[in-house]
């Protein structure tokens, strides 16, 4: 099924709830944006490779490109997050119920924002629209085949990101060994310009996907349809949502790249140039498989394996277990929220 921008334009001006529907994706999208996005550039910032405004306007392009690009070659990270759950063949109730799930996602996110952690917004939009289809149609409603990718996607971003992260900067190391440190740094620092660009591409591409997939599951709804056979991505979608992504990240984010790139793990820049490697890596891997993954759980974890490459007290423990004990709380926390929204707005509507 596809979508032409005028029947969209023509459904959000006669469906109200499909109106609340796109701006809260939008809302989650800005948020995203402004939250996830200073996660890929968190670390050049801490370098001083760039400036937080230069890494900003980087970050807010290659968002754009990642969308955009990826989109167009493999839509499968955004099918996933559409097959996910099932809120049954009542439209009505169903536009209402992944209402509610996005209206979690919206509020767990700027929560989290406020307090400066880098909670991850693709958890919170999985467990917000999870736990509004349990509300509707009881645990029959989660699609096991595809909410296992999700199960994969955590292990990757904690582990494989973590592990490459320490791999990467060891290999560097052993490269660079004779090397006079002060002839590398100009090749650190361009390369780890580059590095946050792939990273924040990879943001782009990975994050991008889910919304698209969540805004198409409301879309096809509204349209009646409740399975698709056919999944297929329409331009002015992909350069709409990378707009407002890009949007939300110029609106900057300097509070979380404070936490995650200077307060957690001060680096140089080879070690710096090997986390946004490592972290990018793993979401070009993941979202090649059509595995939802964290970008934050991604990037931080590559954080910390870069840290602890030379001795476990290079890293803040006490902000990363800040940051676990946040992501360990969003499945169960905006999944209760989804499910209690859900049960509250068909009561109400």
């Amino acid at each position: 099924m596809e979508i032409t921008l005028i029947e969209f334009i023509s459904h959000v001006v006669q469906n109200p709830t499909y109106l609340v529907i796109v701006l809260l994706i939008f809302a989650v999208i800005l948020v995203n944006g402004w939250t996830d996005s200073p996660n890929a550039i968190a670390t050049c910032v801490s370098t001083r490779s760039l400036s937080p405004k230069k890494s900003i306007i980087l970050a807010s392009i290659f968002n754009f490109l990642g969308v955009l690009i990826m989109c167009m070659l493999s839509g499968v990270v955004a099918e996933t997050i559409y097959n996910m759950v099932d809120f049954g063949s009542n439209n009505t109730d169903s536009l209402i119920g992944l209402c509610a799930g996005m209206f979690a996602v919206v509020i767990w996110s700027v929560t989290s924002w406020l307090f400066g952690i880098p909670t991850s917004e693709s958890h919170a939009l999985i467990a917000g629209i999870t736990g509004a289809a349990i509300a509707l149609q009881g645990f029959a409603a989660v699609n096991g085949a595809e909410w296992i990718k999700v199960i994969y996607g955590l292990i990757i971003s904690l582990f494989a990101g973590f592990a490459l992260g320490f791999l990467i900067v060891r290999i560097i190391e052993k490269i660079c060994k004779n090397m006079i440190r002060s002839k590398t740094l100009k090749f650190f620092k361009y390369g780890q310009i580059c590095s946050a660009s792939f990273m924040a591409f990879m943001h782009g591409a990975q994050d991008g996907q889910k919304f698209i997939g969540v805004f198409l599951l409301a879309t096809y709804l509204v349209n009646g349809v409740t399975l698709s056979s056919t999944f297929e991505i329409p331009v002015w979608l992909m350069i709409l949502c990378s707009i407002i992504m890009t949007t939300g990240t110029s609106i900057g984010g300097y509070r979380i790249i404070k936490k995650v790139g200077i307060g957690m793990v001060k680096l140089e820049k080879y070690q710096g140039f090997a986390a946004d490697l490592a972290g990018a890596t793993c979401l070009l891997g993941s979202t090649i498989a059509g595995i939802p993954v964290s970008t934050t759980h991604t990037k931080t974890s590559a954080i910390m394996g870069v840290g602890t490459s030379k001795r476990l007290s290079n890293v803040n423990w006490s902000i990363a277990k800040e940051m676990i004990l946040a992501w360990l709380l969003t499945f169960p926390g905006c999944g209760l929220l989804g499910w209690g929204s859900a049960y509250l707005f068909i009561q109400i509507f």
